[in-house]
């Protein structure tokens, strides 16, 4: 006889309401997803499992404080939250090179801007623009697929399993997805690139 998954926006209002056991279900039935992620981007293991611990520190803090309202998306926001630890961490740890200088050797002649400028700002924010309208003409399906992929880091698993389709079907959304949105670039001989 097959087991039935409580839904994590169950299990979340479980822990909410009191029952510790709904969080450790909701850690054991993301954490392989969850480390996976971070040790990607870190490849550290200890980092890697400092920044796990951190993760879920934030969301039962988040929980405790009423302040949870993802309506049923709790892989997504959680994914979020590490993806930002990340990026906080490397922020807090941008470590510039010990250079000395020498009669043969300048700082000088290393150093460079490489912030973008308002203008490649510009160029980025309109490119992404011109996709987001792009994306929208696409059919639903496609849309929603492409979506989860690209912008919510989804794997194709997941993502089967939210829209309620084999992954087979997952995977075949996306390539018309990609397929259509070539077709318009190419009609319209539109550039995306800055």
């Amino acid at each position: 006889m097959a087991s039935v998954q409580i839904p994590d926006a169950l299990l979340v209002k479980n822990y909410i309401a009191g029952d510790e056991s709904a969080l450790a279900t909701l850690i054991q039935r993301h954490q392989s997803k969850v480390y996976g992620f971070i040790y990607s981007k870190i490849a550290d293991r200890d980092l890697a499992d400092d920044l796990f611990q951190d993760t879920f520190i934030k969301v039962i803090k988040t929980l405790k404080s009423n302040s949870y309202n993802e309506e049923g998306k709790f892989l997504p926001w959680v994914m979020r939250i590490a993806h930002n630890l990340i990026i906080d961490h490397f922020r807090r740890n941008k470590k510039m090179p010990m250079f000395r200088e020498t009669e043969e050797f300048s700082i000088f002649s290393i150093m460079s801007d490489n912030n973008p400028t308002i203008e490649n700002k510009m160029i980025v924010e309109q490119v992404e623009s011109d996709l987001r309208k792009l994306i929208e003409e696409l059919p639903q399906d496609q849309k929603d697929v492409l979506m989860m992929r690209m912008y919510q880091d989804l794997s194709f698993k997941e993502i089967s399993e939210i829209t309620g389709v084999s992954i087979n079907t997952a995977l075949g959304r996306m390539r018309y997805a990609l397929m259509n949105l070539r077709k318009v670039i190419d009609k319209h001989q539109i550039i995306l690139t800055n």
